[in-house]
């Protein structure tokens, strides 16, 4: 195998490549990244066995073949490199890679090809094509409400559902609870509902420039994703998700507005003096205002009063403050209220404005 290209052109792959290896034993086959040239191209692969990536670059092909060697050392070579067109040879099990008309040589030991685990397959899957930032943001509305509890896996993803024009994405750790409900303009094919590991979102954010389209392929079992010459797939939590659509409000008799950054910059100062491990603040709501308070404590308290629109009785809501602060952090406008019938009851953040978004937050019981 013979080829050269231009520094940039590899580097930039292989560093979306790294994200796909497994990196907990170089040893590993699947530490390793896979590359085959032929007809002017060179296509990489890589793969932790649970997601895998593929893409390919224009190359000048001397001599075909395929071989794979191992990326993270692979990666730090070509960032030390100068930027100029390289050499990469296989021979004898060594890919020697050296840049044109520089006095530096590399050898990398290489497994053979044969070795390196075959990719999921999306040839015979059909593809529907959605905003690339459409998918980006719903997954930013909702990603941190996944549960971290690995005993109920299928809540360790986010739950992703065709509706009637569109799609909903949710998810949920039992005590919160963050949904998008999207309408498309261009009718969506029908598709089974799927649990997709978060690192999917997170190597989406990597290759995604939030311009432009994106293809998607839902099968049973595979999330494939297209942006131009790269695809990528992951494969999905299987399990049961649990009927969400039962802890939402039908209707809920008090709504207390305020501004978010009102809210967050209390919740930042309040939270100093918070020691408790629920992370537990109070939120007194009245007509005067809402009031912010953390737990006394050895260290002390603080306090804090916010301006706001509300109208109904005095209530006393107990809450993890993060389960406020992440939603805020993601929401648009300038706007939010929070909506509730009795305080120790299930509350709904939403924006103060007609977006497709919303949360559910449990309040903790007085004597938590």
């Amino acid at each position: 195998m013979k080829f050269v290209c231009n520094k940039d052109d590899i580097l930039n792959e292989i560093i979306y490549s790294m994200d796909f290896t497994s990196q907990r034993n170089s040893l590993s086959i699947t530490s390793n990244v896979y590359l085959e040239t032929f007809n002017g191209r060179l296509i990489i692969k890589a793969t932790d066995q649970k997601l895998g990536f593929s893409t390919e670059i224009a190359v000048e092909t001397l001599q075909e073949g395929r071989t794979t060697v191992f990326c993270e050392k692979l990666l730090n070579i070509l960032r030390s490199l100068p930027n100029t067109r390289i050499d990469f040879s296989l021979e004898d099990g060594m890919l020697t890679i050296k840049p044109e008309e520089q006095n530096i040589d590399f050898k990398l030991r290489t497994i053979g090809a044969d070795e390196f685990p075959s990719l999921e397959n999306s040839e015979s899957s059909s593809y529907f094509t959605i905003p690339q930032k459409t998918f980006t943001d719903m997954a930013n509305q909702t990603m941190f409400a996944i549960s971290e509890d690995e005993t109920r896996y299928f809540l360790c993803g986010l739950y992703l559902e065709r509706n009637a024009s569109g799609m909903n994405m949710v998810a949920t750790d039992g005590r919160r609870l963050s949904i998008v409900e999207r309408t498309f303009e261009e009718e969506l094919p029908m598709f089974p509902s799927i649990i997709i590991p978060p690192k999917f979102f997170t190597e989406l954010k990597k290759l995604s420039t939030d311009e432009g389209m994106l293809d998607l392929s839902i099968t049973e079992n595979i999330l494939f994703a297209k942006i131009g010459n790269r695809t990528f797939y992951t494969t999905l939590i299987k399990g049961q998700y649990p009927n969400y659509r039962r802890v939402i409000p039908e209707v809920q008799t008090y709504t207390c507005t305020m501004r978010i950054q009102d809210m967050l910059d209390a919740l930042k100062r309040v939270s100093l003096l918070v020691e408790n491990k629920a992370k537990r603040i109070f939120l007194d709501i009245s007509e005067a205002g809402v009031l912010l308070t953390s737990d006394e404590s050895e260290v002390g308290e603080a306090k804090e009063i916010i301006a706001c629109q509300y109208e109904g009785p005095d209530s006393k809501v107990s809450l993890n403050y993060t389960y406020l602060v992440n939603p805020l952090k993601a929401m648009e406008g300038e706007y939010f209220s929070i909506n509730f019938t009795e305080p120790t009851r299930a509350m709904t953040v939403k924006p103060d404005s007609n977006r497709d978004y919303f949360h559910i937050i449990m309040p903790m019981q007085p004597n938590a």
